[in-house]
């Protein structure tokens, strides 16, 4: 991958394309020879497309839904325009020039109906439609000069007297020249021409002429609506010849001139869209005379418009070009906010957004576009650097972007992004602090873990630091790093590279000091076997590191004041209970204190539990990476076996629940971890020795007698999981467990060989059916699984066992119900729901599926074809499993996916999507077998053909 261009920092927004309307087109057949979008207009919930046929199509824009397709046999759609300030009325122009006004009855829930058609101006070409912003009145030019109005009334009489009494049509003016563009605002109608721009007072009926100068060809005027929050009245903006601009008052008077000539010669801005990589060329062309055929208002201080180049977007006020980019064969633009719509020459129709770089940036991270984001992040990375909207993107967002790129495939892209997050510092006032912080005191230093220690004139002397307790000390730890958590939370850097008092500062950026090493400020030499990048996982390292070696020294020094045979622990006070608490680095929710004395027997505590899964795991690991091991299926089963029998014994449920040893358990209430009940493992052996006592001949029944007892008594938990760990694990022994415990699930390694109290080997659970044994593992170790993998391990390893799939969702619904999202699913409609799913879930979140799920399980079909947005987070192997009860809406979903690609690249998609080659037996054997007859009326009873006519 090539080195990517730097843009200049004064580019601080960007076009960008985040979805593309290609399927929308398909699935309203716009997108034929024969049919094609002819005009286009949107508002704030319709996206409006005329098309060659005389249809008009209206798609809601929350979900992209088809709601109405209005007909019109008055020939091809030319011109259609929203009501703004009231979303039920649409007015149309056809070929024939009538002007067809719709009133569309959505909030009674009616049909739409015509409420009027004009014929003012048939036989012309309606070349401009424009609404009333505050009554129903609309507009009309034409390309003779025409400019009619049409006044509506929505009132009951008026609709029972429509076919006695005519609805007036008003001819405002007659210009000299063709109508280029209508533009209305607070009763002053704004009229464009050929030759001119004019300024009409609609009510006083008044009109001014705008400038004396006169012009020759297509240019546009629009209006600037008033900024009360800066007091400036409204104002009007006229395109001129040589890409100028007049700026007009409200009064029609010719304030001044703005030449963008010379700013436009700056290099065209990239779109960021999915179907190319952003290009930048630095090369500085020659100006550019241009002649705007339209002007419209965009955002809040913004005017856009484009030629056959390219889209330009100005501050007029400021004179400055916000960007311009190459968009090519553009016919018309619709704006809504700071939302465009394309019409092309081709019939084609593209939605882009003006964004800030920052937000631009955020949404491809939403969506999982870690090559598109870093790209952009690159392009941009000094407006990134200079900007004040930092608190969206910070330092983490950029190194877990980092983290996600593909190491072979974009190095370069790595290395460009590794170096703007050096430069990504926090605020300069924030710098200051720090600097200023640092350098009002007599000493410093940067200890392994990347923390500031400050050694300050005004805290005493060395020894009082030496006096401090060693709770105290932990404390201190413990009070840093719950105020770095909080100052992550809230994302002020400001606050976070500030320090007050004693308290430790935590820096993000590399720092070149020389400090002594060698010196140590902590109570102990602790000496820490790792860096991290991250200052919270160094704090948190820090954190465990000093609580664990105060909780052994502390355990340590009690057994040298009393006897080796009795090990008596003194009931705790209340403030060092407290404190011991905070020491620990282990806290199990089912652990309860007891009153009175607490003996110290000689079981290990739950750390050294943890402590032996640490050596076993590592051991493993170290085993997998023997040849002979790792490529010998039998040793690296068996090795896989033995570290499953350890993590078993650690995770055991008795342990975390408070199981004594003769199968009693104490359950707490307000249980965090749902967890497989295992308690009845007693009952279960005293059977098993009682039955073969009684008959030792018969081990068969005996253990198919077993079996069923084990199912027996797991049924009533089998909906249950653990989806969160009992106790805390470390990152890195957190990291390698997943390892380890998805390659059992991949390698079907889903139980150790289970010993019971007579010392023999219990086939009992070996007897299960593999699909029982793989939901059983998949609820105990659910919060160890890497999700991504374990879920294609399903797909792959159980295709004919749904009941394994189904477990797994279930865990993933469980999994998600503790997230405000899952909550807000249970309501809305379908684009409801999808818009919340796309704006709330990151698009490689293993928990997309079970979302998927539910609206599957709400809407059906229809939700499996929406899912194609999702594509490729949601692929059609899991669509499959989704509907696999019904095969024919997986068709549907198969063919929404194709269609939503442009036709030229379909057969290459559809090719990618059939690999591996078992998939085209199976699509194939659907596609046939869908819709067919019922094999007993094509075949006789010995399998032969039946005749035409369906007898023998």
């Amino acid at each position: 991958m090539t080195f990517v261009p730097v843009i200049p920092e004064s580019y601080s927004h960007v076009l960008a394309e985040f979805e593309s309307l290609d399927p929308l087109l398909s699935a309203l057949r716009l997108d034929s020879s024969r049919l094609k979008c002819t005009s286009i207009a949107v508002s704030r919930k319709w996206l409006a497309l005329g098309s060659s046929g005389g249809g008009l199509n209206l798609i809601q824009k929350d979900g992209w839904k088809h709601r109405l397709f209005l007909s019109h046999r008055e020939g091809a759609i030319s011109q259609v325009s929203c009501c703004l300030h009231d979303d039920d009325y649409v007015a149309v122009a056809t070929s024939q020039g009538l002007v067809v006004v719709w009133e569309l009855n959505q909030e009674r829930r009616g049909k739409p109906e015509r409420i009027y058609v004009s014929s003012e101006h048939k036989g012309r070409k309606v070349t401009a439609l424009c609404w009333d912003t505050a009554i129903l009145r609309v507009f009309v030019g034409d390309h003779m000069g025409k400019v009619s109005a049409i006044k509506l009334s929505t009132s009951k009489q008026a609709k029972a007297a429509a076919a006695f009494v005519m609805f007036p049509v008003q001819t405002i003016t007659t210009v000299d020249s063709c109508v280029v563009q209508l533009d209305y605002l607070d009763g002053r109608l704004l009229i464009s021409s050929l030759t001119r721009s004019f300024l009409c007072d609609t009510e006083r009926e008044k009109f001014w002429k705008i400038g004396n100068k006169e012009r020759d060809g297509e240019y546009g005027a629009c209006f600037f609506p008033a900024r009360c929050s800066v007091g400036q009245p409204p104002l009007v903006y006229c395109a001129r010849p040589g890409s100028r601009l007049w700026e007009v008052n409200f009064d029609g008077e010719v304030i001044s001139t703005h030449q963008f000539k010379n700013l436009l010669s700056s290099p065209p801005l990239p779109v960021i869209t999915l179907r190319t990589e952003p290009q930048y060329d630095h090369t500085v062309g020659s100006s550019q005379s241009l002649s705007f055929p339209k002007l419209l208002h965009l955002s809040e201080q913004c005017v856009l418009t484009w030629t056959e180049r390219g889209i330009y977007i100005f501050i007029p006020q400021n004179v400055q070009v916000l960007l311009w980019s190459e968009v090519k064969d553009i016919q018309d633009v619709a704006v809504c906010k700071s939302e465009l719509f394309c019409l092309h020459l081709s019939g084609k129709v593209s939605h882009l957004s003006l964004l800030s770089v920052e937000r631009c940036v955020e949404r491809l991270l939403r969506r999982g576009l870690w090559n598109l984001a870093a790209r952009t992040c690159c392009l941009f990375q000094n407006s990134i650097i200079a900007s004040r909207g930092r608190k969206s993107l910070t330092v983490d967002k950029l190194e877990h972007l980092r983290s996600q790129l593909d190491l072979t495939t974009c190095s370069d892209l790595i290395s460009q992004l590794e170096e703007l997050i050096l430069k990504f510092e926090p605020l300069d006032s924030a710098c200051s602090s720090r600097r200023s912080s640092i350098s009002s005191h007599e000493s410093f230093s940067i200890l392994d873990s990347g923390i500031y220690r400050i050694i300050s004139s005004r805290r005493g002397s060395q020894s009082d630091e030496d006096s401090c307790s060693l709770h105290s000390q932990t404390l201190s730890e413990d009070e840093r790093l719950k105020e770095f958590a909080s100052h992550q939370e809230e994302d002020q850097p400001d606050q976070c590279c500030g320090s007050q008092g004693n308290e430790d500062s935590v820096s993000h950026v590399p720092v070149t000091l020389e400090t002594d090493k060698n010196e140590t400020f902590l109570p102990f030499g602790i000496p820490l076997s790792f860096r991290s990048s991250s200052p919270l996982v160094s704090l948190q390292a820090v954190k465990e590191s000093v609580s664990s070696f105060v909780r052994k020294t502390t355990e340590k020094i009690g057994t040298l004041h009393t006897s080796p045979d009795l090990k008596v622990r003194p009931e705790p006070r209340g403030d060092e209970q407290s404190c011991e608490e905070d020491m620990s680095p282990i806290t199990c929710p089912k652990e309860e204190d007891t009153e009175g004395e607490k003996e110290v027997t000689g079981q290990p505590p739950e750390e050294d539990k943890l402590q032996e899964l640490t050596i076993a795991t590592a051991e493993a690991m170290t085993k997998l990476q023997d040849p002979l091991v790792l490529f010998e299926p039998t040793s690296l089963r068996m090795v896989l076996q033995e570290w499953l029998s350890q993590l078993e014994k650690t995770f055991a449920i008795k342990d975390f629940l408070g199981i004594s040893d003769t199968g009693h358990s104490s359950m707490t209430p307000n249980q965090d971890v749902l967890l497989l009940d295992e308690s009845k493992k007693g009952i279960l052996d005293d059977d098993n020795e009682k039955e073969k006592r009684d008959s030792l001949c018969n081990e068969e029944t005996v253990d198919q007698t077993a079996c069923e007892s084990v199912n027996t008594l797991r049924e009533p938990l089998d909906d249950l999981f653990r989806v969160s760990s009992p106790c805390s694990i470390a990152n890195g022994l957190q990291k390698d467990l997943a390892e380890l415990t998805t390659l059992c699930l991949e390698l079907n390694v889903l139980n150790s060989e289970m010993k019971s109290t007579s010392g023999h080997v219990d086939h009992t659970l070996q007897q299960c059916s593999p699909e029982t044994l793989a939901c059983q593992f998949l609820k105990k170790f659910f919060f160890l699984l890497d999700l991504t993998r374990a879920k294609e391990s399903i797909k792959l390893s159980y295709t004919n066992s749904p009941s394994v799939w189904d477990t797994f969702i279930e865990g993933l619904k469980e999994l998600a119900s503790s997230n405000p999202t899952y909550m807000e699913m249970e309501e809305g409609d379908l684009p409801t729901r999808l818009k919340l799913l796309d704006d709330s879930v990151p698009y490689d979140s293993p928990l997309l599926i079970a979302y998927a799920t539910l609206l599957y399980e709400k809407f059906g079909e229809s939700a499996l074809r929406a899912l194609i947005r999702f594509y490729p987070s949601i692929l059609p192997s899991d669509v499959m499993q989704l509907c696999r009860h019904h095969p024919a809406q997986f068709l549907a979903y198969l063919d929404s996916l194709v269609k939503s690609r442009p036709e030229d690249q379909r057969p290459s998609f559809l090719e990618a999507l059939l690999q591996p080659e078992s998939l085209r037996l199976d699509w194939l054997l659907l596609a046939v077998s869908h819709d067919a007859p019922p094999s007993t009326s094509t075949m006789d009873d010995e399998g032969d053909p039946r005749n035409s006519y369906g007898r023998d």
